[in-house]
Protein backbone atom coordinates (compact mmCIF):
# COMPACT_ATOMS: atom_id res chain seq x y z
CA UNK A 1 0.00 0.00 0.00
CA UNK A 2 1.65 3.52 -0.82
CA UNK A 3 0.88 6.77 0.92
CA UNK A 4 -1.10 9.43 -0.46
CA UNK A 5 0.75 11.76 -2.83
CA UNK A 6 0.43 14.91 0.06
CA UNK A 7 2.26 12.52 2.09
CA UNK A 8 5.18 11.80 -0.45
CA UNK A 9 5.89 15.36 -1.02
CA UNK A 10 6.46 17.01 -4.58
CA UNK A 11 10.15 15.62 -4.66
CA UNK A 12 9.77 12.11 -4.23
CA UNK A 13 5.95 10.31 -4.99
CA UNK A 14 5.80 6.83 -4.95
CA UNK A 15 7.61 5.44 -1.25
CA UNK A 16 5.65 1.92 -0.46
CA UNK A 17 4.19 2.40 3.01
CA UNK A 18 6.64 -0.37 4.16
CA UNK A 19 9.85 1.70 2.72
CA UNK A 20 9.11 4.59 4.82
CA UNK A 21 10.63 3.14 7.90
CA UNK A 22 13.77 2.28 6.68
CA UNK A 23 14.08 5.67 4.63
CA UNK A 24 13.72 7.90 7.66
CA UNK A 25 16.05 5.61 9.73
CA UNK A 26 18.39 6.29 6.60
CA UNK A 27 17.76 10.21 6.87
CA UNK A 28 19.07 10.00 10.02
CA UNK A 29 21.96 8.01 10.27
CA UNK A 30 23.00 10.88 7.30
CA UNK A 31 22.35 13.63 9.96
CA UNK A 32 25.24 12.08 11.66
CA UNK A 33 27.05 10.94 9.02
CA UNK A 34 27.00 14.75 8.05
CA UNK A 35 28.31 15.55 11.64
CA UNK A 36 24.87 16.59 13.10
CA UNK A 37 24.10 15.05 16.48
CA UNK A 38 21.02 13.61 18.26
CA UNK A 39 19.67 17.10 18.81
CA UNK A 40 19.55 17.71 15.01
CA UNK A 41 17.74 14.64 14.34
CA UNK A 42 14.38 14.88 14.34
CA UNK A 43 11.17 13.61 12.93
CA UNK A 44 10.46 16.63 11.37
CA UNK A 45 13.72 16.87 9.54
CA UNK A 46 13.83 12.87 8.91
CA UNK A 47 10.57 13.73 6.43
CA UNK A 48 11.66 16.82 4.77
CA UNK A 49 14.55 14.85 3.86
CA UNK A 50 12.92 11.82 2.88
CA UNK A 51 10.37 13.87 1.05
CA UNK A 52 7.21 13.24 3.10
CA UNK A 53 4.42 15.18 5.00
CA UNK A 54 5.58 16.23 8.50
CA UNK A 55 3.09 13.50 10.15
CA UNK A 56 4.06 10.60 7.45
CA UNK A 57 6.88 9.89 10.35
CA UNK A 58 4.11 9.22 12.48
CA UNK A 59 3.07 5.86 11.22
CA UNK A 60 6.40 4.31 11.77
CA UNK A 61 7.45 6.33 15.15
CA UNK A 62 5.24 7.74 17.86
CA UNK A 63 8.05 10.01 18.52
CA UNK A 64 11.40 11.39 18.43
CA UNK A 65 12.92 8.66 20.80
CA UNK A 66 11.57 5.83 18.74
CA UNK A 67 13.82 7.53 15.25
CA UNK A 68 16.89 7.65 17.47
CA UNK A 69 16.52 4.21 18.95
CA UNK A 70 15.97 3.01 15.48
CA UNK A 71 18.68 4.51 13.97
CA UNK A 72 20.46 3.53 17.36
CA UNK A 73 19.72 -0.30 16.72
CA UNK A 74 21.55 0.03 12.98
CA UNK A 75 24.41 1.21 14.45
CA UNK A 76 25.09 -1.57 17.01
CA UNK A 77 24.38 -4.03 13.72
CA UNK A 78 27.11 -1.97 11.86
CA UNK A 79 29.34 -2.52 15.27
CA UNK A 80 28.65 -6.18 15.46
CA UNK A 81 29.56 -6.72 11.82
CA UNK A 82 32.81 -4.54 12.31
CA UNK A 83 33.75 -6.95 15.52
CA UNK A 84 33.19 -9.92 13.39
CA UNK A 85 34.98 -9.00 10.30
CA UNK A 86 38.05 -7.99 12.72
CA UNK A 87 37.47 -11.45 14.88
CA UNK A 88 38.11 -13.26 11.74
CA UNK A 89 41.05 -10.81 10.80
CA UNK A 90 42.66 -11.03 13.96
CA UNK A 91 42.64 -15.19 13.41
CA UNK A 92 39.75 -16.18 15.23
CA UNK A 93 40.52 -19.34 16.90
CA UNK A 94 43.88 -19.66 15.62
CA UNK A 95 45.33 -16.74 17.30
CA UNK A 96 42.35 -16.03 20.21
CA UNK A 97 44.25 -13.12 21.98
CA UNK A 98 45.26 -11.34 18.42
CA UNK A 99 41.42 -11.58 17.52
CA UNK A 100 40.80 -9.85 20.95
CA UNK A 101 42.93 -6.89 20.32
CA UNK A 102 41.53 -6.67 16.51
CA UNK A 103 38.01 -6.26 17.87
CA UNK A 104 38.99 -3.74 20.18
CA UNK A 105 40.81 -1.44 17.24
CA UNK A 106 38.03 -1.84 15.09
CA UNK A 107 35.30 -0.90 17.79
CA UNK A 108 37.55 2.56 18.93
CA UNK A 109 38.26 3.16 14.55
CA UNK A 110 33.98 2.46 14.82
CA UNK A 111 33.85 5.16 16.85
CA UNK A 112 36.55 7.69 15.51
CA UNK A 113 34.15 6.63 11.97
CA UNK A 114 30.93 7.45 13.08
CA UNK A 115 30.68 9.87 16.16
CA UNK A 116 27.20 11.20 16.36
CA UNK A 117 26.28 7.83 15.64
CA UNK A 118 28.27 6.30 17.99
CA UNK A 119 27.07 8.73 20.89
CA UNK A 120 23.98 8.16 19.93
CA UNK A 121 23.92 4.16 20.37
CA UNK A 122 24.94 4.90 23.73
CA UNK A 123 22.86 7.62 24.83
CA UNK A 124 19.74 5.77 23.09
CA UNK A 125 20.50 2.38 25.06
CA UNK A 126 20.92 3.77 28.59
CA UNK A 127 17.53 5.70 28.60
CA UNK A 128 14.62 5.03 30.61
CA UNK A 129 13.04 3.24 27.44
CA UNK A 130 14.58 0.36 25.56
CA UNK A 131 12.85 -0.73 22.85
CA UNK A 132 13.43 -4.81 22.07
CA UNK A 133 14.61 -4.32 18.37
CA UNK A 134 17.64 -1.83 19.96
CA UNK A 135 18.09 -3.81 22.72
CA UNK A 136 18.73 -7.08 20.68
CA UNK A 137 20.93 -5.13 18.55
CA UNK A 138 23.05 -4.36 21.52
CA UNK A 139 23.27 -7.31 22.62
CA UNK A 140 24.34 -8.79 19.87
CA UNK A 141 27.09 -6.44 19.07
CA UNK A 142 28.21 -7.18 22.80
CA UNK A 143 28.34 -11.14 21.99
CA UNK A 144 30.96 -10.87 19.34
CA UNK A 145 33.36 -9.79 22.10
CA UNK A 146 31.94 -11.94 25.08
CA UNK A 147 31.94 -15.14 23.23
CA UNK A 148 35.74 -14.36 22.13
CA UNK A 149 36.59 -13.54 25.93
CA UNK A 150 34.57 -16.96 27.28
CA UNK A 151 37.20 -19.08 24.55
CA UNK A 152 40.22 -17.41 26.83
CA UNK A 153 39.54 -17.51 30.39
CA UNK A 154 37.52 -19.76 33.17
CA UNK A 155 33.89 -19.72 32.42
CA UNK A 156 33.58 -18.51 36.34
CA UNK A 157 35.15 -15.20 35.14
CA UNK A 158 33.93 -15.27 31.76
CA UNK A 159 31.55 -12.17 32.54
CA UNK A 160 33.73 -9.85 34.27
CA UNK A 161 36.43 -10.01 31.86
CA UNK A 162 34.24 -9.56 29.36
CA UNK A 163 33.00 -6.58 31.01
CA UNK A 164 36.46 -5.36 31.86
CA UNK A 165 37.28 -5.52 28.10
CA UNK A 166 34.42 -3.82 27.34
CA UNK A 167 34.89 -1.10 29.50
CA UNK A 168 39.05 -0.55 28.23
CA UNK A 169 37.77 -0.58 24.84
CA UNK A 170 35.10 1.90 25.40
CA UNK A 171 37.20 4.26 27.71
CA UNK A 172 39.72 4.58 24.25
CA UNK A 173 36.82 5.23 22.27
CA UNK A 174 35.66 7.56 23.99
CA UNK A 175 38.55 9.68 24.57
CA UNK A 176 39.50 9.70 21.27
CA UNK A 177 36.05 11.19 19.82
CA UNK A 178 36.02 13.76 22.88
CA UNK A 179 39.46 14.89 21.50
CA UNK A 180 41.24 13.85 25.03
CA UNK A 181 44.22 12.03 22.82
CA UNK A 182 44.86 14.88 20.56
CA UNK A 183 43.46 15.56 16.75
CA UNK A 184 45.73 13.95 14.91
CA UNK A 185 44.55 10.50 16.44
CA UNK A 186 40.69 11.63 16.74
CA UNK A 187 40.47 12.75 13.16
CA UNK A 188 42.55 9.72 11.85
CA UNK A 189 40.72 6.11 12.10
CA UNK A 190 43.30 4.00 11.22
CA UNK A 191 45.77 6.48 13.92
CA UNK A 192 43.12 5.79 16.39
CA UNK A 193 43.12 1.49 15.88
CA UNK A 194 46.93 1.64 16.08
CA UNK A 195 46.39 3.89 19.07
CA UNK A 196 43.98 2.07 20.83
CA UNK A 197 46.24 -1.34 19.88
CA UNK A 198 49.53 -0.29 21.57
CA UNK A 199 47.49 0.69 24.35
CA UNK A 200 45.61 -2.25 24.45
CA UNK A 201 49.10 -4.36 24.58
CA UNK A 202 50.67 -2.63 27.28
CA UNK A 203 51.58 -5.57 29.89
CA UNK A 204 49.77 -4.91 33.38
CA UNK A 205 51.85 -2.67 35.82
CA UNK A 206 53.81 -5.13 37.94
CA UNK A 207 52.53 -5.58 41.48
Amino acid sequence: MSTSRSEAGSGKGGYHHGDLRETLVAAGLSILEEGGDASALGLREAARRAGVSAMAPYRHFPDKDALLAAVAAVGFERLRAALEAADREGGGEVAKREALYAQGEAYVAFACTQPGLFRLMFAARSGGSRPHGLCEASAAAYAVLSERVATMVPAAVAAEEALRSWALVHGIASLVIDGMVGEAVRADPRAAASFAGRLLRLEPIPG
